[in-house]
Order: C-alpha cells, then sequence, then structure tokens
C-alpha cells in the first residue's frame, strides 16, 4: 500500500469520525445474508449528511481488503466511483461470514525549527518517527490516527474466524453475531482498542433513513468495563454504529492574549497522541 493512500485515509477518517461531525462515512451492502453455494454482494461507498443517501462525496475504494472466511484474501471488482458514491461488487464463493474493510494507520504532526512550522512527511510511523523530527525541534505535536470502517457479509451459515483481533485501533469482536440481528432483541459487542478491553468507550447507533424522519433516533452507548455493550434495536433496518477516541493535540498549547508576551511552551517531542475510530453499518432484520 502506498503510504500516501494510508496517510490521506487516516485524514479523511479522523475527520469523519466521532458522532458530532455533519458528514458520515459509511458502506452499505446489497445484502448481509445469502444463500446457496455462491453469490455476489454489490457495496455502495460514501460520505454524507443523510445516512444512506448520496448528496455529498464518495468514498475512496483503493484501500478498500476483503477477507474471506477462511481468512485469505479476497478482492473487490468492477469498482467505480461518481461524483456522489462509489460502487463495487465482492464475489462470495466460501460459505461463511465475510469481513469488507477500510483500514488506515498514520502518524501526522508538526514542529517548530527554526521559528517556522513544518509538518511530519508522509509515510511517517512510529518506527522513523524520531528521525523525521530534527534536533533542537520544539512544539512538537504528534496523531497517531488508526481508523477502521467495515461491514460483515454471510453465505450460509455465519462462522467466526474473521473477528480474530489484530491488535491495532478499536476492533470489534461480536457476542453476538453481526449478521444474526434481529429487532426487539438484544445484542452484545465487546470493543477493543489496541488489543485490550476499550472500557468507557462512547458509541454512537443511528437508523438510517434519517432525510426522512424529524429526529435522528440516535442510540447513545458507553461500553462497560469489559469493553462490552448491549444493544436492543427499536426497529428493523440498517444502522450505522460508530465509536472513537481521542481528542485534542499532543503540546497544543495556545499563545496568550493578544498583546501577551506569552510564549509557546517548548516541548520536545514525546509519545503520539492516540486517535482511533470505527464505523461499521449493521443489517437488522423483523422478527
Amino acid at each position: 500500500m502506498k503510504a500516501r493512500h494510508v496517510i490521506a485515509g487516516a485524514v479523511g477518517a479522523l475527520l469523519l469520525s466521532g458522532a458530532a461531525q455533519a458528514h458520515r462515512q459509511w458502506m452499505l451492502p446489497s445484502s448481509t445474508t445469502l444463500s446457496g453455494n455462491e453469490s455476489w454482494v454489490t457495496v455502495d461507498a460514501a460520505v454524507s449528511n443523510d445516512l444512506f443517501y448520496f448528496e455529498h462525496n464518495p468514498m475512496r475504494t483503493d484501500n478498500i481488503r476483503v477477507t474471506q472466511p477462511d481468512g485469505s484474501e479476497g478482492k473487490i471488482e468492477n469498482s467505480a466511483t461518481g461524483k456522489y458514491r462509489s460502487t463495487f461488487d465482492v464475489h462470495l464463493t466460501q460459505p461463511g461470514t465475510y469481513r469488507i474493510a477500510s483500514v488506515s494507520t498514520g502518524i501526522m504532526g508538526s514542529y517548530m525549527v527554526n521559528g517556522e512550522q513544518k509538518r511530519l512527511p508522509r509515510g511517517t510511523t512510529k518506527d522513523n518517527l524520531a528521525g523525521a523530527i530534527p534536533a533542537g525541534a520544539t512544539n512538537v505535536q504528534t496523531t497517531e490516527a488508526s481508523n477502521r470502517n467495515e461491514i460483515f457479509v454471510t453465505l450460509g451459515a455465519p462462522t467466526a474466524t474473521i473477528f480474530k483481533p489484530t491488535g491495532a485501533g478499536i476492533e470489534l469482536v461480536p457476542v453476538t453475531h453481526p449478521n444474526d440481528l434481529v429487532s426487539g432483541e438484544a445484542a452484545t459487542f465487546q470493543f477493543l482498542l489496541d488489543g485490550k478491553p476499550a472500557a468507557g468507550l462512547k458509541v454512537t447507533a443511528i437508523p438510517g433513513g434519517i432525510r426522512y424522519r424529524d429526529s435522528l433516533g440516535q442510540m447513545d452507548l458507553i461500553t462497560d468495563k469489559d469493553g462490552k455493550l448491549t444493544i436492543t434495536w427499536p426497529q428493523p433496518g440498517m444502522y450505522w454504529l460508530n465509536a472513537s477516541t481521542g481528542g485534542g493535540r499532543e503540546g497544543g498549547e495556545a499563545m496568550g492574549a493578544p498583546g501577551s508576551t506569552a510564549q509557546k511552551p517548548q516541548r520536545p517531542a514525546g509519545p503520539p497522541q492516540r486517535r482511533a475510530s470505527y464505523v461499521t453499518t449493521l443489517e437488522v432484520l423483523a422478527p
């Protein structure tokens, strides 16, 4: 994967993550559960104000990867990007659950040297971060952003092979399988942050179709000490689920008031501020 795609994806998802943003990034499969020996699913991918409605920007597809039920890598086919959305197909040839995901991680930031602000070069990682910042640099601000946008599709009976955690960013570990959701019934999910239970993580679930109703219908939840939460789905339909963590930038103190002689504190390079976001689309069926 090219570095510019990693950084661009991290920046884009970072700007789009969180419950308060105006634009939401999403993928919408034509179906999440299919039968037979093989089948196809078509996926729309976009960024919009109204969930699952095309009116803002397409989502890039060059970073989307398919994981097949046996853990091997699949592929997207017939990819196309228009003015407001991207679309692609996935050929399902194995029984079980597939993951279709866009995952990105990048180090972003800036520093001051000789009175001038410089930005970290593209392709900066935790391993080469120290070498990317010159000696004597001050007011170093760095952010490590991990972003995951994924959906799940099952051919035949659901399987759990693809849910083995990678230990990077926010990940969903289902107690209730995400392709086995029914309105009026409770579903339990566990969230991990860098491989550990994400306690106190804020999670938002919003049903689609918000363009055609007055209320957003947003459900705000918080994970327990084990990173788990339970959702009872109020109605069938497609739901957008988002979780995010991280905020201010490392070393980002403000200058003094106008006319003040106060200066920004001179700070050496330190560990990057950690940010992570997670997005998925879930289908909830009628009883």
